[in-house]
């Protein structure tokens, strides 16, 4: 009998711990199976109140109770998203600590700077999450009612002007630099630790214009204190019918779409990012979402790992382009 038994665990025990290792298999790891045991880190590369961390703050609450855990924003300002990309890329990849990047850390950057402390290749695109158009954006209190009055007046004595962004690098940074090339004008560029104290600045009359994403300057257009003089899209804002585009306000060739999305450390298990990705989509396809981003200016996105990978790399390409164009070129 004894040896029968014997015989039996013989014969079975290879077939349970090859089930076993399936079920692992199927999850990624036994880690990535019970993700997430804790809470979620979002670092935002920025300073509060800009696009990016207002995106993240917003589906936070959301994505917590869709993940089962809590999310929680952390804010590394500097060096135009440097600092907060440097940390994720060296973060643990095991799906709790993931970063809100944008245009600027995560396609401009990459040619801008000579020397960068991290690589495309150091992170796993998740999703993206908003897009939207910038905005040419002035002081109320200034007389500048078109873009062709600013620009007039700045050519008339250039020494009198600048402009200000959320950081150097950032697309507001570059919109800026394309502005002035477009329009034939050149003025000193005054770069922030991210659009909230940039757009503080401008309204406290620091810097003459500034080229803003739209949600985070969206709040001080409809309340009267900051004045938009274009978009940078092909067609009209819907929450800014009556603010041309900068085609319509004889600048061509101006096309600019901001975006925000989630991105891993690059060894994150595939499961994870997966289970990040369609959390996350299933949030941004809320009513809620959508008409908060809407007020915003923004445009909700969801696309998969792979699609948002491939967009990524493109806009890297073309940034890539606007860069070598102007000759910028920062240490």
């Amino acid at each position: 009998m004894p040896s029968l038994i014997l015989k039996t665990l013989q014969t079975t025990l290879p077939l349970r711990v090859f089930a076993v290792f399936s079920v692992a298999f199927a999850f990624g790891s036994p880690c990535a199976a019970a993700y997430p045991e804790k809470a979620i880190t979002i670092i935002v590369g920025a300073a509060p109140g800009g696009t990016g961390d207002q995106a993240a703050r917003i589906i936070s609450e959301k994505l917590g109770a869709e993940l089962g855990t809590t999310v929680v924003i952390e804010n590394k300002a500097g060096a135009g998203g440097i600092l907060g990309s440097q940390y994720v890329a060296r973060a643990n990849p095991d799906g709790y600590t993931i970063m809100m990047a944008n245009i600027g850390s995560h396609s401009i950057n990459y040619s801008l700077y000579k020397k960068l402390p991290y690589t495309p290749e150091d992170f796993s695109a998740i999703t993206l999450v908003i897009s939207n158009p910038n905005i040419l954006v002035v002081n109320s209190s200034t007389p500048f009612k078109t873009v062709q009055e600013l620009v007039a007046a700045i050519k008339k004595d250039p020494n009198l002007y600048s402009f200000g962004s959320a950081g150097a690098g950032q697309s507001p940074h570059l919109s800026g630099e394309m502005f002035m090339q477009r329009t034939g004008i050149q003025v000193p560029h005054i770069p922030y630790k991210g659009a909230g104290p940039a757009t503080g600045a401008l309204l406290g009359n620091q810097f003459t214009f500034m080229i803003a994403t739209a949600p985070s300057v969206m709040a001080q257009i409809k309340g009267g204190k900051l004045r938009a003089l274009a978009v940078t899209s092909d067609t009209r804002a819907p929450e800014l019918p009556n603010v041309p585009t900068m085609a319509e306000a004889g600048v061509p060739n101006m096309l600019v779409t901001a975006w925000f999305g989630l991105f891993a450390p690059a060894a994150t298990p595939q499961a994870i990012i997966n289970r990040l990705q369609q959390a996350t989509v299933k949030v941004l396809n809320t009513s809620d979402i959508q008409n908060r981003f809407k007020e915003m200016g923004g445009i909700a996105g969801g696309n998969s790992p792979a699609e948002f990978n491939t967009f990524v790399r493109a806009e890297i390409a073309n940034w890539k382009q606007t860069v070598e164009a102007a000759k910028l070129s920062l240490e």
